[in-house]
């Protein structure tokens, strides 16, 4: 019972990150909390296992881990990405100064669209979340130079992608 507790608290508290993690890497809020959700039912199953002998180091990575590997699953399902709506609004509903953060923002989530599923979540956990490229490497199960290309390459296709947008990223 006791290691449903810890889990119950491990989960309440990373569930926010988890969520955060999965939005920037597939772009849809109702697909990332999907996304949580299956990667926490299965982790849960391998809980006692992980904490075996009281140990809690590298749980943050394995749930990552658990989580990439669930939106790359996913991605190879091969859905399709089309959001269907009834009516689009005549203008915008905010202010010019939240319009403009609002447009950079839409305009990163989709450049990161049109990275490979590997490509986005190196690019995601390294630059987005600030893991180290041993990190990175470690979730994705590859080597450190193969992180370098991924992100190497995504980068040059994002500068790409949003051309002159790009500097407003580095001024905040």
């Amino acid at each position: 019972m006791s290691d449903r507790i810890t889990f119950e608290e491990f989960a309440a508290s990373r569930a926010g990150q988890l969520f955060k993690i999965a939005y920037l890497m597939c772009g849809d809020w109702h697909q990332a909390q999907d996304l949580v959700q299956i990667a926490l039912s299965n982790l849960y199953p391998a809980w006692g296992r992980l904490t075996r002998g009281g140990r809690v180091a590298g749980l943050d990575a394995y749930a990552r881990k658990t989580l990439l590997n669930c939106y790359i699953s996913h991605r190879r399902l091969r859905r399709s990405s089309e959001l269907p709506v009834g009516e689009l609004p005549d203008r915008a509903a905010h202010g010019p100064s939240e319009e403009s953060e609002v447009t950079l923002r839409l305009a990163v989530l989709a450049a990161l669209d049109h990275l490979a599923p590997r490509n986005r979540a190196a690019v995601v956990l390294r630059y987005l979340e600030g893991h180290s490229l041993e990190e990175v490497a470690d979730a994705l199960g590859c080597s450190v130079n193969a992180v370098k290309s991924l992100n190497s390459r995504s980068l040059a296709t994002l500068r790409k992608l949003l051309g002159p947008d790009r500097f407003a990223l580095l001024q905040n």
